[in-house]
């Protein structure tokens, strides 16, 4: 890993760290001031911080001159998958099981950051690909 990958990684873990942070201040706010359903906390405070991680990724972290609906097609499918499969988890371990929602929120968090860490890796790799298939044609 280069310099740049180093600082780029960083930053994206600072953003991710950021939009955690308001995760899961939306997460306790709801939680501790309704009687709603973890699902039903947990959803508005996934949707703010993937904006807020996203829009500040794309811009600081990546640099991105790419279209904005290509990019934001990529995340919707990720969330589209995430979303539902954490909702479930997080559900049935706060309501049924009885596991503290900020705890739980936390394990969908890490969860959340470890696998779209993998999915730009797997991004980058692609990219890698294309460079070498290109350049060995």
């Amino acid at each position: 890993m280069n310099k740049k990958e180093i600082i780029r990684f960083i930053m994206f873990t600072l953003f991710s760290i950021s939009a955690g942070l308001i995760e899961i201040s939306v997460f306790a706010l709801l939680d501790n001031f309704t009687n709603f359903n973890y699902w039903i906390c947990y959803l508005p405070a996934l949707i703010l911080s993937v904006v807020w991680n996203y829009f500040l990724n794309r811009k600081l972290t990546f640099k991105s001159n790419a279209e904005v609906s290509s990019s934001l097609l990529k995340v919707f499918i990720f969330y589209l998958f995430f979303a539902p499969a954490s909702m479930i988890l997080g559900s049935y371990l706060a309501d049924y099981l009885l596991w503290n929602g900020t705890i739980v929120t936390l394990i969908n968090m890490i969860l959340n950051f470890i696998l779209k860490s993998y999915m730009i890796d797997l991004s980058y790799l692609e990219v890698q690909l294309m460079f070498w298939k290109e350049r060995n044609s």
